[in-house]
């Protein structure tokens, strides 16, 4: 039997390849290591919530929903966004159920970017914002976070925009350095794309893990950032259910309208007794409310237990990481010492120098702690023996 040979293909990204979340995971499973390496939870979910989707499908919920999502989770998420930041969003025309934020935000810049459009991604950053741009055409300008405190630098992010710069994606809590944005850095942001037509694209997916006594500062309470912003959040995160990829987009009428009609034909829709079983669950708020404490509590017996290791902790001001600086531990590079801890320590990390277009490295690696506290205790347990 004669073969065909398959034509070749010029990639679209040239630059991706095997990620190192995968690196990671793999090489955890194989060393049987504590993986606090990828962002997810150990832990189930809620059993109502559980509940809540399993009386849908029993209901009958299993046919196509409306291209947008249903309107009974919608109305939930606007009166939710009403309730924690002033702004009133209307169901019907602003808010969007998506297959998770990565999702979300890939079908914003399709939707948003045209070829030659300048996207400004703040570094480091998630990994999928570089090449959604660049599948969309659109090229990406890299401002760096301020290295050591991962604040932004609004003097580079304004020197950074042109007559071409078509939107600036932020995200706040940050992955991957937990800190999060103030009010004051909002306003300042604000200020400066005031005189400009530049959209914002505000990943908000940990809205809801913010300590100390902080509020998350969303977009939505901004009316100048608003006016402008399409706002991405994720169940996945708030709800432990990240297999689940529900997530949505609040955004005004005219920016929701483009979005639409590119969602419509990369995803269409989603999980309908899903979204009826999410939509009853969040009538009570207690869950999403009492979040930045369940995380805090998390946090702080991390980092109490890394206390009695020679990592220097950066602050975790939000999400579910804590990264630390290895300069004390090792001479290793962020990525082999991964490696190494994973391999003869038994505990899986994520270099920040992953997160950069360059692979910066800062001596710097990201931990999870979105787990039970067996296995955070196990992971601190090894960690003490360096």
């Amino acid at each position: 039997m004669t073969t065909a040979p398959t034509p070749t293909l010029q990639t679209k990204l040239p630059h991706v390849g095997t990620t190192i979340f995968t690196v990671m995971s793999t090489l955890a499973a194989e060393k049987n290591a504590v993986n606090l390496g990828q962002g997810f939870p150990d832990f189930n979910c809620d059993p109502k919530l559980v509940d809540a989707v399993t009386d849908a499908m029993r209901q009958g919920l299993n046919q196509y929903p409306p291209m947008p999502g249903v309107p009974v989770l919608r109305d939930a998420i606007a009166a939710k966004i009403i309730a924690l930041h002033g702004r009133e969003y209307s169901a019907a025309s602003e808010i969007t159920i998506t297959a998770g934020a990565t999702q979300a935000i890939i079908t914003i810049v399709l939707a948003v970017v045209h070829a030659g459009d300048e996207v400004i991604v703040l570094e480091p950053c998630y990994d999928s914002y570089v090449p959604n741009i660049e599948l969309a055409g659109g090229v990406p300008v890299r401002v760096p976070l301020t290295p050591g405190t991962f604040r932004p630098d609004f003097d580079k992010i304004a020197a950074a925009i042109t007559a071409k710069t078509r939107a600036i994606i932020i995200n706040s809590p940050h992955n991957p350095s937990g800190t999060v944005w103030t009010a004051q850095d909002m306003l300042r942001l604000q200020e400066i794309l005031a005189p400009t037509n530049v959209l914002l694209i505000s990943d908000e997916v940990y809205e809801h893990m913010v300590f100390d006594g902080q509020e998350h500062q969303s977009a939505a309470r901004f009316a100048g950032l608003a006016a402008r912003a399409f706002i991405v959040s994720s169940f996945g995160k708030t709800y432990h259910v990240t297999g689940w990829k529900v997530g949505y987009v609040a955004a005004p009428a005219s920016l929701t309208t483009e979005f639409r009609k590119v969602h419509q034909f990369n995803v269409f829709t989603v999980n309908t007794p899903v979204q009826y079983g999410l939509a009853a669950y969040m009538a009570d708020p207690k869950p999403y409310l009492e979040l930045p404490a369940f995380y805090q509590r998390k946090r702080d017996l991390f980092r109490d237990g890394l206390k009695r290791t020679k990592f220097k902790l950066l602050p975790s001001e939000g999400t579910y990481f804590q990264c630390v600086d290895i300069s004390a531990v090792s001479d290793l590079g962020e990525t082999e010492f991964c490696k190494w801890l994973t391999s003869e320590i038994g505990v899986a990390a994520i270099p920040l120098s992953a997160f950069y277009g360059n692979g910066f490295d800062q001596r710097v690696v990201r931990f999870c702690f979105a787990k039970k506290d067996e296995t955070l205790n196990a992971a601190l347990q090894r960690l003490q023996a360096l």
